[in-house]
């Protein structure tokens, strides 16, 4: 039975010596007596035992990977705590096998130097609106520095960037004194549109009662000068149609007598108004006034 158990061990032993499959997502680099023989693909792949041997597991997919917090100064001199994550892929094995010892280490204190470096050009307001650019930079930095290690790096992300307690104290105070700032100026412009409306309405209004003024006169004055053509032309029918009565037969001695009676009427209201007796000179005066009358009547008759 014990013999058994160690033919069984040893058969498991030599098969895991001799065959191994690789899976899609890595490449496996493959030793030679301790030497670099070649690069097994992703399948089914049969080693020598005690002479060729799966010496690295390489994952091939993209890796992200966290940046550890850290302490930065920016160029104003002020402390921020930035952290990110880092996505990188490798793309040649080999290099990333022999070319350094632990590339996802070496990745990730390669990020905090560059970021480090970045955030020391930047002023704070600017780390935070400058975030794309840095971003660029830092990629641009590790890419670069990195391709002996045979790793493609994608992209970087930062995280959060977090200045000290004081800071965001006098950052908030600022704000505060900005968003007052801010009401002051739009309480002072609300107030300036206010007075600006009240003075245009003040202005339409006066310009209004002007033209309100400027038109009932206008209309009065029509009104008047409609009155007085009427009263005119009433006045000129009148006269024609008495000068019509005249022409016709009697006419002359109607207004004879018109002319007696109204002076007889008026002759009579003086002498009641007068304080002392008005008496005719003579007969002969009143005589000659009615000869008088029927000479202006005999006239207008001519006529």
């Amino acid at each position: 039975m014990f013999w058994l158990a160690l033919f069984v061990l040893m058969v498991i032993f030599f098969v895991k010596q001799t065959f191994i499959i690789v899976p899609e997502r890595e490449n496996v680099i493959k030793e030679r007596f301790g030497k670099f023989d070649k690069m097994l693909m992703p399948g089914f792949h049969f080693l020598v035992p005690f002479v060729d041997k799966a010496a690295y597991r390489q994952e091939i997919r993209e890796q992200a990977i966290d940046v550890p917090p850290q302490m930065c100064i920016t160029r104003d001199n002020i402390q921020v705590e930035v952290d990110g994550i880092v996505y990188l892929k490798v793309m040649d094995a080999e290099k990333a096998s022999y070319g350094i010892a632990d590339y996802r280490a070496a990745s990730i204190n390669l990020a905090q130097t560059t970021m480090r470096s970045e955030i020391g050009r930047l002023t704070l307001d600017e780390t935070f609106s400058e975030r794309e650019e840095m971003n660029h930079n830092i990629v641009k930095e590790i890419d670069r520095a990195s391709d002996p290690w045979g790793i493609k790096m994608i992209r970087y992300e930062i995280m959060n960037i977090s200045p000290s307690r004081r800071v965001i104290d006098t950052m908030e105070q600022q704000m505060e004194a900005e968003r007052q700032k801010r009401a002051e100026i739009t309480q002072s412009m609300g107030e300036k549109e206010a007075k600006i409306n009240i003075s245009e309405g003040q202005r339409q209004q006066a310009v209004n009662l002007s033209e309100g003024e400027r038109a009932r006169r206008i209309n009065e004055a029509k009104g008047r000068a409609e009155e007085i053509r009427l009263l005119a032309d009433a006045s000129a029918e009148g006269i024609d149609m008495v000068a019509e009565a005249i022409q016709a037969p009697g006419g002359h001695a109607a207004v004879k007598m018109q002319l007696v009676e109204q002076f007889v009427d008026d002759f009579g209201e003086i002498i009641k108004g007068a304080d002392v007796s008005v008496v005719p000179e003579g007969l002969a005066n009143i005589k000659g006034f009615f000869q008088g009358v029927n000479q202006v009547g005999e006239t207008m008759g001519e006529k």
